[in-house]
């Protein structure tokens, strides 16, 4: 039977997987409010009795939606039990049903014969598929040639990425095969590979609805999707930004950035890479089009051998956590971790001849230093690491002081410039309430944004200021070194709240 193929009314799938025919088919009437194209993951519902009573109740409707169906077999990721015929029997079903496309696994098409694979075939457009949930494989090209001859009339390659060289062979053969392929990098490493693959040239992308956890490794909220990276509208003139650092999933930074692109109306997006090698992220920078990056730990230090310029009070400080990139390859440097300490702080205290304590003498405690002597404070530090604190006081001129002088000692201002109270550790706290004898108290921390030492500070009568406020004001002035337009401040800082728990 010939099926008329057309392209997908629109290039964002949203995916359901419900475990009852009722739920799905309630799930659905949600989904076709947003969505134009759904995939059903059929063989969520569990047998083929309830997959049966799903599709005699979707058939009743008609649905105008286009719907893609997929049962994968447990072998192949998924969840289906029962044997190649009974799958590729379900989705005949769903295509008659009123799916206009369906979704099989290559493999499972490969071990039928030709002729009994073309009596056998679903009469709706053909997915052809391969998901690797180990890794990316090499010669993509030849993979997408040996599925597209199974009569395939879209591709689909899903890999997962290890590294951002597994991100740029999935956009690569999207490019190739403009239309015809769609391309799909799992994992959290892969999420930029997911959010470019459109601009790239790929026939669709996947979400899921915002309420429920993904179906696949490192797939994305459909809000998230099309709301803050805005996927279906990037295109080659689009400007990419991003932030690099190992863990990178906990980051507010994409949210944030991306919320102050749409406020001001930029075709840009920032994207959260997971970079588990410095070598290979720099590698990729030029054929991924990135035009400035955040820097997270682990390396705001290890950069600055890999730069070709930096400002002489990141410099100073001995970390980045900003840069530009020129010509698809040179690196300047900038820290606006300072800029963040001081615009939040001027707002609490006069910094002039003001002393300040600082906790901890790590990379950021180095960075509110430098900020704070610049500003004609004076600056103490106690630390873990007597040696550390020492060091990191010799050079600002400032004062280490041992943790058990704290009780005797007054401070206009003190700052937690460690991760103790972060969240999931929120009900920690470095210092103890008698400590806390200042005018204000600075936490960095900022998840969850009421920390335990700011609740602590609270009862002491001290005032507050959070670590949000500064990831907000340092995030801002990042914004401006990259684009030299003001920030929308108050873009950012609604974004950044409303996805803090208190």
């Amino acid at each position: 039977m010939a099926v008329t193929v057309r392209a997908f009314p629109d290039p964002v799938a949203l995916v359901l997987a419900e475990r009852t025919a009722g739920a799905l088919l309630r799930a659905l009437g949600r989904a076709a409010r947003v969505a134009r194209v759904v995939e059903l993951r059929l063989e969520y519902l569990g047998s083929v009795a309830e997959i049966a009573r799903f599709l005699e109740k979707l058939a009743r409707k008609q649905p105008r939606t286009t719907l893609i169906a997929t049962c994968r077999r447990r072998v192949e990721g998924g969840e289906f039990a029962g044997s190649p015929s009974a799958e590729l029997a379900v989705l005949q079903l769903a295509a008659r049903a009123g799916c206009r496309w369906v979704d099989v696994e290559g493999s499972t098409l490969a071990g039928f014969p030709a002729r009994l694979r073309a009596a056998l075939r679903p009469p709706a457009g053909l997915i052809v598929s391969l998901h690797d949930f180990r890794g990316t494989p090499a010669r993509l090209e030849r993979i997408y040639r040996r599925l597209a001859r199974l009569g395939a009339d879209r591709v689909k390659i899903a890999v997962t990425a290890r590294s951002q060289a597994d991100n740029l062979a999935g956009l690569d053969l999207a490019r190739r095969h403009r239309g015809r392929v769609i391309a799909l990098s799992m994992g959290t490493v892969g999420i930029p590979g997911r959010v470019l693959a459109l601009r790239a040239g790929s026939a669709l992308a996947y979400a899921v609805p915002d309420d429920k956890p993904a179906v696949a490794p490192g797939q994305i909220a459909w809000s998230e999707l099309r709301v803050s990276y805005r996927a279906h509208r990037l295109n080659a003139r689009t400007r990419v930004y991003g932030v690099i650092g190992r863990p990178i999933a906990h980051s507010l930074s994409p949210a944030m950035h991306n919320a102050a692109f749409r406020a001001a109306r930029l075709n840009a997006v920032y994207l959260p890479f997971e970079v588990a090698s410095l070598r290979d992220f720099l590698d990729c920078l030029g054929p991924l089009g990135v035009a400035g990056f955040s820097v997270t730990l682990p390396y705001k230090e290890t950069l600055l051998r890999h730069l070709d310029g930096i400002d002489p009070l990141a410099e100073q400080i001995g970390a980045v956590n900003t840069v530009v990139v020129r010509g698809g390859r040179r690196l300047y440097g900038y820290n606006t971790d300072y800029v963040g300490i001081l615009r939040a702080l001027q707002g609490a205290i006069r910094l002039h001849a003001s002393r300040v304590l600082l906790v901890g003498a790590g990379g950021a405690a180095r960075a509110v230093a430098f900020a704070l002597a610049t500003a004609g404070a004076f600056v103490c530090v106690t630390a873990r690491r007597p040696a550390a604190a020492r060091a990191l006081a010799r050079a600002v001129s400032g004062e280490a002081l041992p943790r058990a002088a704290l009780r005797r000692q007054r401070f206009d201002a003190i700052v937690n410039c460690t991760p103790v109270g972060q969240s999931p550790e929120a009900d920690e706290s470095p210092l103890r309430a008698e400590e806390l004898n200042c005018r204000v108290v600075v936490d960095l921390v900022y998840h969850p944004r009421h920390t335990k030492l700011l609740r602590l500070a609270r009862r002491r009568g001290c005032r507050t200021v959070a670590g949000w406020q500064m990831l907000v004001e340092q995030g801002a002035a990042q914004y401006e070194i990259w684009t030299g337009l003001r920030a929308p401040v108050a873009a950012m800082r609604r974004v950044v709240l409303a996805r803090l728990p208190n």
